[in-house]
């Protein structure tokens, strides 16, 4: 007979927002590349007389993404396309509880630590607190639950 394994609701929580993590950075990454490839397009279609009349949101945000240079796109969109990889192989990882995948969360939230209290002193949001808040919790959680996903690898 065939049991389902339970995992703890924190690492089930844990496995949640890093997959969502995963999503937002996939079409993050897919956003910025596709800004760079169609750069002239988007240059045009700012221009437009629709967007002019009907969209003033999408206006300001292409606006600001035609001010970025070229490397930068490509390195933005790069980087967190990269970034998408390894929070994937962290979900896995943490999905069949294994210390490789464990510790590449550790590594990962921890040094992500220190810009994110910078960017709370730079401007201060919401958003910026909750992200930070939720990787302290994530990195508490996994350094006083290590020991218990040890052997499984």
């Amino acid at each position: 007979m065939y049991l389902k394994k339970q995992r703890p609701p924190a690492l089930m929580a844990i496995i949640v927002y890093k997959t969502f993590v995963a999503a937002f950075l996939i079409l993050t990454s897919i956003a910025l590349l596709f800004a760079l490839k169609n750069h002239q397009f988007l240059e045009n279609f700012s221009e437009s007389y629709f967007l002019e009349t009907n969209l003033k949101i999408v206006e300001i945000f292409l606006d600001k993404i035609l001010l970025v240079k070229s490397k930068t796109l490509l390195f933005s969109g790069l980087a967190a396309g990269v970034y998408a990889i390894l929070t994937v192989f962290e979900v896995v990882g943490l999905w069949y509880e294994k210390d490789w995948g464990t510790i590449l969360v550790l590594v990962l939230v921890g040094i992500s630590i220190p810009p994110e209290i910078y960017e709370l002193f730079q401007g201060f949001t919401v958003l910026k607190l909750s992200v930070f808040l939720g990787n302290l919790a994530v990195l508490w959680y996994l350094l006083h639950h290590l020991p218990q996903h040890g052997k499984k690898d």
